[in-house]
């Protein structure tokens, strides 16, 4: 382990004393739990006492954030969200090499894998963890840990991006991975023992993928500092980070939270700009004339390229006048593979329950934070080649999704064949319904005969529909 001291154990002193002066500023808050009333509040004890808008103004996006907490209560919450012995029993429930769990050490600056074939024998990872100074990487622990699953779900809903996880457990005086950066916002919270952070300034400011760097070509760490039970460190997306366990702590364990992967302005354009194309296109003759002949089969574009300038105007023009932007692919992405409402080990499945809505009923949108609603061609009836499909309005939830293969990928075929199926089969309604959905999902509250439709039997429709898949509720 490289020796401590000189310009970065005065950066870890400077961090630290920011942290005591916030918690100071802050002291009516309590770091010893978190607070689950709604998003916005869990993401504010999970930063806690740093406030939200310092966070936004300051950190995200910008510079890494440490956040050191002596205060027992929330070290046991901590310790309560993954230990070392959950592996024991997790292992009892079929877990696999790759697929859930990955063994790994960083030797001469280079990632290597241990992975055995097939099922995880626990006995067989405790002896590669013991002998061979093995870090375990746990994927996905949302998946088997409540309260994982609650931290994780609210942040869904308050970033509106997917939200993964994993665990990694290391050994003393030993190092998992390489020194690498990613391509997420990441928050690092120290479950059990203390870890060894250095973090070094990007190549990449908000990189787009994963890299490995070099050990020679990163110079000195711009932070350094040790993490214990009940810290939180963050860092976006881009920062060389490497971390290990100090000699004569017997292990390290950590949960990496992480968001913000592929939602970027960049991904957001490439969503929207087909549909912003289609519409303008429906109102301006120029996108609708034709390419110069042979235009695909040139080499040299160079006047094209000046037209196709011209266009990009005439699109940013009528962006600045309409009222819809389509990003369908992007929203249905988010609510077909994000966690379902975290209701209790115990609560049943959902399912509709209370007075049907009739005409005379007054309704309010349930689980506001797990629907969206989108204008999409029409999936079921896409007719002839020449003639386009019609627009219809989609309606997508994420109360029926499946906790157990949150984050993981369409690796199993029955996974991807029931994703598909979630798809192609949300509820679906006429355009003419588009402003009734808009006046429910903009209410608190609104009775079924105000729905902008026009006869009773649609506004009944409409609202049974919702009511069956349990988004709305009668009051």
């Amino acid at each position: 382990m490289p020796k401590k001291g000189g310009k970065h154990a005065e950066m870890g002193k400077e961090m630290h004393t920011q942290c005591k002066r916030a918690k100071v500023e802050d002291a009516a808050c309590s770091l010893s739990v978190m607070n689950f009333e709604n998003p916005d509040s869990l993401f504010g004890s999970l930063i806690s006492p740093i406030k939200q808008e310092v966070f936004f103004r300051e950190y995200w996006e910008q510079k890494p954030l440490l956040v050191r907490r002596n205060d027992s209560l929330l070290a046991a919450y901590y310790q309560s969200l993954f230990q070392l012995s959950d592996l024991k029993e997790l292992c009892s429930r079929g877990l696999y090499y790759g697929r859930d769990i990955n063994i790994c050490r960083c030797v001469n600056g280079k990632k290597k894998v241990l992975n055995k074939e097939g099922k995880v024998n626990y006995m067989q990872l405790k002896k590669e963890f013991d002998q061979k100074k093995a870090t375990i990487q746990f994927h996905q622990p949302q998946r088997f840990k409540e309260e994982l699953w609650k931290i994780q779900e609210k942040l869904e809903c308050y970033f509106g991006s997917l939200v993964g996880s994993n665990v990694y457990i290391t050994p003393q005086g030993s190092q998992g991975l390489p020194p690498h950066y990613d391509d997420v916002e990441v928050f690092i919270l120290q479950l059990e023992g203390e870890k060894h952070w250095r973090l070094y300034k990007p190549t990449v400011y908000l990189a787009r993928e994963y890299s490995v760097e070099s050990q020679d070509k990163i110079g000195n760490p711009s932070h350094e500092f040790i993490l214990k039970p009940g810290d939180l460190l963050y860092f976006p997306r881009g920062t060389i980070h490497q971390a290990d366990t100090p000699p004569g702590i017997s292990y390290s364990t950590h949960v990496t939270i992480s968001t913000y992967q592929n939602n970027s302005w960049g991904d957001f354009l490439l969503d929207a700009i087909p549909g912003l194309v289609f519409d303008t296109a429906k109102e301006d003759v120029a996108l609708r004339k034709s390419i110069p002949r042979q235009l695909l089969m040139q080499v040299d574009i160079g006047d094209t390229t000046k037209k196709m300038s011209s266009l990009l105007r005439t699109l940013a023009d009528h962006l600045e006048t309409t009222r819809e932007l389509r990003s369908s692919d992007m929203k249905k992405d988010f609510i077909m593979n994000r966690l379902p409402p975290c209701l209790g080990h115990d609560a049943d499945a959902l399912t509709p329950g209370g007075k049907l809505p009739k005409i005379d009923s007054k309704i309010r949108l349930q689980f506001r934070d797990h629907a969206i609603i989108t204008v999409e061609p029409d999936q079921e009836n896409s007719v002839s080649i020449m003639k386009p499909p019609s627009e219809m309005v989609y309606v997508y939830h994420s109360l029926k999704n499946k906790r157990e293969t949150h984050m993981m990928g369409t690796e199993d075929d029955t996974t991807s064949e029931e994703g598909t199926a979630q798809q192609t089969h949300g509820l679906r309604f006429p355009l003419s319904y588009l402003d009734a959905l808009k006046q429910i999902w903009s209410s608190s509250t609104i009775n079924v005969k105000e729905l902008n439709l026009i006869s009773d039997e649609e506004k009944e429709n409409l609202a049974l529909s919702l009511w069956t898949e349990c988004l709305i509720e009668v009051i």
